[in-house]
């Protein structure tokens, strides 16, 4: 039996079918919307943690360092994610992450009922960025379990696209929430949408890894961490883009710190406007995954990664000049919608191009590499905003983004279907 036999008939067995529409799959159906929900809550914790944090100590550059712990927790956890995921039963890890985070995220209205302790911040987002790590790459080969290999592009754009219309519903209800019972209160949506996201993954069947999809005999950890890292750099699409994404992260990480500071400082407005404006955000995010597998399928890989990485430059630059609610609306959901589009093409190669024993590992590989560098720029972004202000240093972050996307046109990256397999 040929190989694209075997996957046709394990296809069949777990009820993927190239044919049948992505909200018919009972399977997909159930992750789906456990990913919306989880995003709808985590949502309301992207606008209370550095609100917690602001409202604690008025300054951006300690909203900025909480930014950057997580980031280094994320880093760390990157390294081993893709190891863990390649050995263990993917669906019970992402419900036992799930379990994780509802219990350190639930801690935090608890202690803050006696006051408020920001060291405990500075304990929970770091853990549950480094478990939130292990669940994103698990997420990554899950769907590929899920759905046929024609229609990953669709499928994570689906997934990105309701979680995102979840997103402009939780910034809206984290802002709410935050102005009339606190920043606290909604940190504990964000534990409860755990706990149902866990609820939710027990009726998921993910594809078994048979056959040539099991993982190659266990040699180490160090040799898998290897092996992840080397099919990542021999292959020249992935080299490329993962590379101009180390940069691109540096600069972007401390991105939503520079905007809620933005509209509370610079600007006056209340923690409502902050999430308003988030919600406005998302709306982008909605747009760009809907649009993401259509403009591929027209333009190809690297003509829709490019055009979507020049986008986001141009928007980050003009965030901090204008001065308007509205304006600042905008820009936002410009930019996140070509972070979207620029992050769901990247996924999708991913997952079209390696091997499935491989996967987990090169996912992480490029996520520790791609995310390397970001907790210091989160930090040194904040830190420069409020010394220098806002404006000058969205200007320069933006053109420096700008500038990635003029480089990706001397990689590979340019063509408009890379090739899939290494020769």
């Amino acid at each position: 039996m040929t190989n694209e036999a075997r996957r046709a008939e394990r296809a069949a067995r777990s009820g993927v079918t190239a044919g049948r529409p992505l909200w018919r799959q009972r399977d997909f159906g159930f992750f789906w919307l456990a990913q919306t929900l989880s995003v709808l809550g985590d949502s309301f914790s992207l606008i209370a943690l550095p609100l917690l944090v602001l409202k604690a100590t008025g300054s951006v550059a300690r909203m900025g360092l909480l930014t950057a712990v997580g980031g280094v927790a994320m880093v760390l956890a990157a390294v081993f994610a893709g190891v863990v995921v390649d050995r263990v039963d993917r669906r019970r890890l992402l419900i036992g992450c799930d379990l994780v985070r509802m219990v350190l995220y639930g801690l935090v209205p608890l202690v803050w009922l006696a006051g408020p302790h920001l060291w405990l911040l500075y304990v929970v987002l770091p853990l549950c960025e480094a478990v939130g790590m292990l669940f994103a790459v698990g997420y990554v080969t899950v769907v590929r379990g899920l759905v046929d290999v024609t229609r990953l592009t669709e499928a994570n754009g689906r997934v990105n696209a309701t979680a995102a219309a979840a997103g402009v519903l939780g910034p809206l209800g984290a802002g709410l929430v935050a102005a009339w019972a606190g920043p606290a209160d909604a940190v504990a949506v964000d534990a409860a949408s755990y706990a149902v996201s866990a609820a939710l993954l027990l009726f998921v069947r993910v594809r078994e890894r048979t056959g040539d999809d099991r993982p190659a005999e266990r040699k180490g950890v160090w040799r898998d961490l290897r092996t992840g890292v080397g099919y990542l750099v021999r292959h020249p699409v992935l080299r490329s883009v993962t590379g101009l994404l180390a940069v691109f992260s540096f600069l972007s990480l401390g991105i939503n710190d520079l905007l809620i500071y933005h509209l509370k400082h610079d600007l006056g407005r209340d923690d409502g406007t902050v999430g308003t404006v988030m919600a406005i955000g998302a709306v982008g995010t909605i747009a760009g995954a809907l649009l993401v597998a259509r403009l591929r399928r027209r333009l190809g890989f690297g003509p829709t990664w490019i055009g979507a990485t020049a986008l986001c430059g141009l928007a980050f630059a003009g965030l901090g000049w204008v001065r308007t609610v509205p304006a600042v609306a905008l820009l936002s959901a410009v930019y996140l919608a070509c972070v979207g589009m620029a992050g769901t093409c990247s996924m999708s190669l991913r997952q079209e191009i390696t091997p499935e024993p491989l996967l987990g590992r090169v996912t992480a590989a490029h996520w520790t590499l791609q995310y390397s560098l970001a907790p210091a720029g989160a930090a040194v972004l904040t830190w420069a905003a409020e010394r220098y202000g806002t404006a000058p240093v969205a200007a320069v972050a933006g053109a420096c983004c700008t500038l990635i996307a003029v480089a990706g046109l001397g990689t590979p990256i340019r063509h408009a279907a890379p090739r899939k397999q290494l020769s």
